[in-house]
């Protein structure tokens, strides 16, 4: 559908549009949310939030000034998608890391306003002939996003096939801080993680609260339901509840990771953290034929005492 379309179908007066992204954006579609409760940004292409912004609030997500918004590219920042594998092709086939539904348009499917005045935006893919040759799978895949004083997004996969397939997957959330050397994360301390910028596969026990003073990129795995982000520079903490998830992974690339990067700006590394919602490591899903696997996550603002 163009834009015209999508508003005739789906925008809600003084709450919900559709616009066209610039060229800097690749003119790709956008969702634009402005409700008594927030601001949001979302985009089709990759099914992912932008911007959220409670009212009175300083912007939640990170997206670099260098972000690529071309097909075939993931967007850096907001939250990505990635499905239907979590990092490197777990084949080495050499198909994309994070999968392929963070570079594809997705479909609207319908939008709404709850009865607590949050606005519900509903997009699905499905599988074509061009995915079963990258997965050859069928599938059907459902996000519902809420927007209101919380952000909520729930990524529902249903195996609409006859064969059993597992996965794994992230809401890979760019979170913004005013400066990671005073940004934590708390709420793992004592669970075990797997270093991924160490050639040894050992578990490592976390001790006290994540900070970052180095390329930090850890799979942590039976982690409780609730994270905290906590941003001393802002005054600020981020309550970070999981859904159908029993892992989250930490990343920030540090220095020489953020140079190595096109689609990140030097000092991008000082003004982001990624707390990701995931099924990864050993935390794989497996779905059955005609069921399905909902994973999920809240985002709640709040003040920095926690």
């Amino acid at each position: 559908m163009n834009i015209d379309d999508l508003n005739a179908r789906f925008a809600i007066d003084d709450e919900l549009t559709f616009i066209e992204g610039d060229e800097s954006q690749g003119y790709f579609p956008l969702i634009k949310v402005n409700n008594p409760q927030a601001t949001a940004l979302i985009c089709l292409y990759g099914g992912q939030v932008m911007s959220f912004q409670p009212r009175g609030c300083q912007e939640l997500l990170f997206v670099s000034n260098n972000a690529f918004y071309q097909s075939g590219k993931a967007i850096k920042g907001g939250i990505p998608v990635c499905w239907p594998w979590f990092g490197d092709d777990p084949e080495g086939l050499g198909r994309a890391a994070h999968g392929f539904v963070r570079n594809r348009l997705w479909f609207v499917e319908k939008t709404g306003t709850t009865d607590q005045g949050e606005t519900q935006i509903t997009l699905s893919l499905t599988d074509t002939e061009e995915t079963r040759t990258i997965w050859p799978y069928a599938f059907r895949l459902q996000l519902l996003i809420t927007i209101g004083k919380v952000l909520k997004l729930k990524l529902k996969t249903a195996n609409t096939g006859r064969e059993t397939f597992s996965l794994s997957q992230a809401l890979h959330s760019y979170f913004a801080v005013s400066d990671i050397r005073k940004a934590s994360v708390k709420g793992l301390e004592d669970v075990e993680y797997m270093d991924k910028t160490s050639a040894s596969q050992t578990l490592v026990k976390q001790r006290g609260a994540v900070t970052v003073s180095e390329e930090v990129d850890r799979i942590y795995e039976d982690v409780p339901s609730a994270l905290y982000l906590v941003d001393d520079a802002s005054k600020r903490s981020i309550r970070i509840d999981a859904l159908g998830s029993r892992s989250a992974v930490v990343w920030n690339p540090w220095v020489e990771g953020a140079r190595a990067m096109a689609d990140l700006q030097a000092d991008d590394y000082q003004k982001f953290i990624c707390v990701e919602t995931t099924n990864a490591g050993t935390d794989m899903v497996e779905v059955m034929p005609d069921s399905s696997h909902t994973l999920g996550v809240m985002m709640t603002l709040g003040s920095a005492k926690k």
